[in-house]
C-alpha cells in the first residue's frame, strides 16, 4: 500500500482509507449487518489500511460505535471523524464543537481523534467561531490535527487565517472533477491535504451500474430525494453520459491489469494534491479489491489516456 503524507503537517496515511458511513445505518439498500461492517473494517487494516473515515451523523452514532469495535487492538490505525451543524449534529458554536468531540471520543473508545472535520458549511454560525474552537481542541490534546469537508475556497482561505486546515475532504471522482481546478491548487499550496469521497461516482465506477439498474426508490439514486449529486450523476441523459465514459475506461483497465473500480481509486490518489480516497463497502470481498489500488502505479501516459476519456465530465 503506497503511503502519502497529509498535507505538511499530518501523518502519513495509506492512499486509500475505509469509509464507514454505512456502518449502523441506512446509506442505500438494506441495512448491513453489523458483524459484516466489522469484518469489512478489520479486512480493509489487514489490507493495508491505516485510517477509517466516519461521522458523528453516520447512524446517529453507531458507525462511531463500529469503528470503535474494528480497531480495538490496532492502536496504529488512524480514526477520521466528523461534527455536524445542528440539528443534525452537535453544533458549530464553541460548545457543540467541544461537546462533539468529546461525545465522539467516548463511541470510539480512544483517548485523541486523529482528524476531527467539520462536515459541512453552517452559515448561522462565524466560521472563524467555530474554527478556533476546532484549534482549542488541537491545543488541549484531544484532536491531532482538523479539516473541513464541502467547504468552498472562501470558507478554506478565513480557516487558514485563523489556524492551519490540515485537510480538505470534497467530494472528488473521474465522474466529478469539480474540486480539481479550483480547490485542489489552493490546498496544494497552503499544504492542506486532500481525501477524496465518492471517489467510485456512488458506484457508477464500479462497472455494476448499467442502463437497466433500477434503483429502489428508497435509494437516493433513484431521484427524488434531494441529494445534489443525483442531477450531475444519475438524471436521465446524465448516466447515460457517464455510462458510456465508463465503458470507454474498460480497455485501460484490463491493459493495466486492473479492475474498473481499483483504476478509478488510483486515478483519484494520482491527482497533484491528492492525499487519498475514501473506499467504503460492506463487501470484505470488495474491501480486499479496493485496499489492492493502493499499489497501482499509474504511468503519465496512462493519465493522459484516461484524462482524454474523462473529458465529456470534465467539461
Amino acid at each position: 500500500m503506497k503511503m502519502q503524507k497529509l498535507g505538511s503537517q499530518g501523518p502519513d496515511i495509506s492512499v486509500i482509507g475505509f469509509g464507514a458511513w454505512e456502518a449502523g445505518g441506512k446509506a442505500w439498500g438494506p441495512n448491513p449487518p453489523d458483524e459484516q461492517v466489522v469484518e469489512a473494517m478489520t479486512t480493509a487494516i489487514d489490507s493495508g489500511v491505516n485510517w477509517i473515515d466516519t461521522a458523528e451523523v453516520y447512524g446517529g452514532g453507531r458507525s462511531e460505535e463500529l469503528v470503535g469495535q474494528a480497531v480495538r487492538g490496532h492502536d496504529d490505525v488512524m480514526i477520521f471523524t466528523k461534527v455536524a451543524p445542528k440539528d443534525a449534529g452537535s453544533g458549530f458554536d464553541s460548545h457543540g464543537v467541544r461537546s462533539g468531540a468529546e461525545k465522539s471520543l467516548e463511541r470510539l473508545g480512544r483517548d485523541v481523534i486523529d482528524l476531527y472535520q467539520l462536515h459541512w458549511p453552517d452559515d448561522s454560525i462565524e466560521i472563524e467561531e467555530t474554527w478556533e474552537a476546532m484549534a482549542g481542541l488541537v491545543e488541549d490534546g484531544l484532536v491531532r490535527c482538523i479539516g473541513v469537508s464541502n467547504f468552498d475556497r472562501s470558507l478554506i482561505e478565513r480557516c487558514e487565517a485563523v489556524r492551519h486546515v490540515d485537510s480538505l475532504q470534497p467530494h472528488f471522482s473521474m465522474l466529478h472533477q469539480d474540486p480539481r481546478s479550483d480547490l485542489f491548487p489552493l490546498c496544494d499550496s497552503n499544504g492542506t491535504g486532500i481525501i477524496a469521497y465518492g471517489p467510485l461516482a456512488f458506484g457508477l465506477l464500479t462497472g455494476a451500474v448499467t442502463k437497466d439498474t433500477k434503483f429502489s426508490d428508497d435509494d437516493w439514486r433513484s431521484g427524488g430525494h434531494g441529494v445534489g449529486y443525483y442531477n450531475s450523476l444519475f438524471a436521465p441523459g446524465v448516466i447515460e453520459r457517464n455510462l458510456g465514459i465508463v465503458d470507454s475506461l474498460r480497455p485501460v483497465a484490463e491493459r493495466i491489469g486492473c479492475s474498473l473500480p481499483q483504476l478509478a481509486l488510483a486515478w483519484v490518489f494520482h491527482q497533484k494534491g491528492a492525499t487519498g480516497a475514501i473506499a467504503g463497502s460492506r463487501s470484505p470481498s470488495h474491501v480486499k479489491e479496493n485496499s489492492e489500488a493502493g499499489s497501482i502505479e499509474l504511468s503519465a501516459d496512462d493519465l493522459e489516456e484516461i484524462d482524454g476519456l474523462l473529458e465529456p465530465a470534465a467539461g
